[in-house]
């Protein structure tokens, strides 16, 4: 369980690390995402907003496409972390998102009381739409 905990804390200080890169203008929420791959390697990602709001990609998005543009598809966890808010949960755009890679994922956020929350992203998105459901 300590390996889990340091794991999972050195996610949420990655994430904290890629919010500072954040570029939102306009909202000022400023989130970073970091996520782990099931070999070990590590993503980050900031969201970046756009004066068309439905162009803004968020962190989680932005660590996800990072790692699959370099051939990842397999993860284990993704933090995500906002300087102006606790409990940064995904939206639902992003729980989708990262439902396409599994949804055994471990979810995490950090809470007001510095505590990390972890939950599975089935628990998130529990009537997910996969890639199982498709005829192929």
């Amino acid at each position: 369980m300590a390996d889990e905990n340091e794991t999972f804390r050195m996610l949420i200080e990655a994430a904290r690390s890629a919010s500072r890169k954040t570029y939102s203008p306009y909202s000022r929420y400023a989130v970073g995402s970091a996520v782990l791959t099931h070999d070990g390697r590590l993503f980050t990602g900031c969201n970046v907003e756009n004066a068309s709001y439905g162009a803004t990609i968020c962190a989680e998005r932005t660590a996800l496409v990072k790692a699959v543009s370099e051939g990842f598809t397999r993860f284990k966890a993704i933090a995500i972390v906002c300087g102006n808010a606790h409990d940064c949960w995904p939206c639902g755009i992003c729980r989708q998102f990262i439902c396409e890679f599994g949804t055994d994922i471990e979810v995490l956020v950090e809470g007001k009381d510095g505590a990390i929350k972890a939950l599975r992203l089935a628990e998130l998105l529990p009537h997910h739409f996969g890639p199982e459901h498709l005829s192929r």
